[in-house]
Formats: C-alpha cells, sequence, structure tokens
C-alpha cells in the first residue's frame, strides 16, 4: 500500500485529530528512520504525520529545574543549544554519535525514542539524566520514565490515541556530570556493539551521593541498572566501588550473538565502557571545579 496522506499540522490539537482518526499512520519527527524502512519495504503506513511544524515539539527550553526538549527537536538543535549541551554534556555525547551532520539535522532525541531500537544512542543517556517523557493522548496528559517507556525491540508504551510530546530532564545538581560511552566495529556511522550512559554527584570531598547507570545493545530495551548506581553512592569511586558497578551492569545484561559480537564479547565490552564512563564523569566533574 503507497502513502495515501502526508499531513503536517500545526498545533497538538491538530496533531491529536488526525492520530485520532486511527488506521496504519506513521509519526514522522523526522524520518531518517521512517523513511529508511519504507524505502526497504518495512513500513507501509498509509497515512504520515509530519510533527516538525508543531512549535511545542521542536521547542528547547532551560528552566530554573528542569530542562524541556521538545519530542522533534533536532539533534543538531540540542547540540548547539549551549546550556542544554554544558549540562548534559553525556547526552551531547550521545547525538553527537548518532549518523552524519545531515542526520543529525533531522533527526531527534523523542524520535531515536520512539524507535525504542535496544542500540540507540540517546537512550541510555536519556535515562542516566532521568528523562521523563511527557505524553498526551486523547484521555489527558501522563509521565513516564524513560527506562518505563521502552517495552521491547522496536516497541515502545504509547498507546494508539497517545504523542510523545516533551523530555523533561531534571536540571543537574552542583558537582554532577555525566557521559555516554559506547563501542563500535567502525569509528562512524554504526551502531552500537554496547553502550552506557552514566550520571554521578560527588559532594565536596568526592563522595558520590547520587548514582545512575544505564546500558544499551545488550539486552532486548536500553536499562536502568540501579543496583550499579548503588554500588557507587557513598564512595570515593574507589577500584572496589566501580567493580561493584561493573559487575552489577554485567550481571543485568542479556545480549544475544551475532555477526557484530557473541553475548559473552558484550557482556565483558559493557563493563569495560561502564568503568571508563564512570572515570570521564568524575574528570568531567573535577574539571568544573577547578574552573
Amino acid at each position: 500500500m503507497a502513502i495515501q496522506e502526508f499531513i503536517a499540522p500545526k498545533s497538538l490539537t491538530e496533531a491529536q485529530s488526525v492520530i485520532a482518526r486511527g488506521g496504519d499512520a506513521a509519526c514522522l519527527a523526522g524520518g531518517t528512520d521512517l523513511l529508511v524502512g519504507i524505502r526497504l519495504g518495512m513500513r507501509d503506513p498509509n497515512r504520515v504525520i509530519d510533527l516538525k511544524h508543531i512549535p511545542e515539539l521542536t521547542a528547547l527550553e532551560v528552566g530554573t529545574d528542569q530542562l524541556f526538549i521538545g519530542a522533534a527537536a533536532s539533534a543538531y538543535d540540542i547540540l548547539h543549544n549551549s546550556e542544554i549541551a554544558s549540562l548534559c554534556p553525556g547526552l551531547a555525547d550521545a547525538l553527537d554519535l548518532i549518523g552524519s551532520t545531515q542526520i543529525q539535522g533531522r533527526c531527534s532525541a523523542g524520535g531515536n525514542l520512539c524507535n525504542a531500537s535496544p542500540a540507540a544512542d540517546s537512550i541510555p543517556a536519556l535515562i542516566a539524566n532521568a528523562a521523563v517523557c511527557r505524553i498526551l493522548g486523547n484521555s489527558g496528559e501522563r509521565m513516564l520514565p524513560v527506562e518505563e517507556f521502552l517495552v521491547g525491540p522496536g516497541q515502545n508504551a504509547l498507546n494508539d490515541d497517545e504523542l510523545l510530546v516533551q523530555l523533561i530532564l531534571p536540571k543537574p545538581a552542583p558537582g554532577t556530570s555525566d557521559t555516554y560511552l559506547r563501542l563500535t566495529p567502525r569509528t562512524e556511522m554504526d551502531i552500537a556493539v554496547a553502550g552506557t550512559g552514566i550520571s554521578i554527584t560527588l559532594d565536596t570531598a568526592g563522595v558520590c551521593t547520587a548514582a545512575r547507570v544505564a546500558i544499551g545493545a545488550v539486552a532486548p530495551t536500553a536499562l536502568l541498572v540501579e543496583a550499579a548506581g548503588q554500588a557507587l553512592i557513598g564512595s570515593k569511586l574507589e577500584d572496589n566501588a566501580v567493580a561493584g558497578a561493573v559487575a552489577a551492569a554485567r550481571a543485568a545484561a542479556s545480549p544475544i550473538s551475532d555477526k557484530r559480537g557473541t553475548a559473552e564479547y558484550r557482556t565483558h565490552v559493557v563493563g569495560v565502557l561502564v568503568k571508563r564512563a564512570i572515570q570521564r564523569a568524575q574528570a568531567r566533574i573535577n574539571a568544573g571545579a577547578k574552573a
């Protein structure tokens, strides 16, 4: 079936009314996955809804306590928002690894999330930053943590009448930084064999008071590994604390074996990445303290 309608609503209300029609519709937040899927015959919607013309979905805002990222805001716009990129350098790390410069001009963190690839780069970074999804549907608005938004490979928690409007991140506390690391077979434009997003907070004595560790490409969905974060809290990120976080991340991993790597290899690599990401986040905090 060929696409029969291409609709570009100008408001959330208009978008909701279009989505409420039901049928085999697909939302276009950037199109870097959707259009490829259509061309390859893997997707065949009869209606495409372009979300790029709705101001709320492309807006970026840094508030007093929260960061607001429109679901269709491009990776390029996020990367070139100096406040967001400096407050969440790990999220910037992740977005800067997605495709080419041309792709970053179209793709969005919201679209990457809705696509729900286990290897998506932005998702572990969003989880590490405690991002929450603002979702709008016929029954009203609901909020859902990113780690609960993921249901399975290529599956998210949106109901048929719902739309992801915004990603809301708490503004990082003083002494906080994040990072995202991945391993790919090639240096550019490849998907992760394993990835991790980490956010840590250190007090003035260097003691970790908060930590979130997320892993990607090593399970059906990106995961928040709470035990890994708990292993770091109360420590000065000594070797034994980091080793505990690494062990927890590896225990949570359940990767598959394919041509990109065996399950054993991916499990090992994700632990290596967790250790390096902790060290990088710590170095970023220390560098900021000296500035």
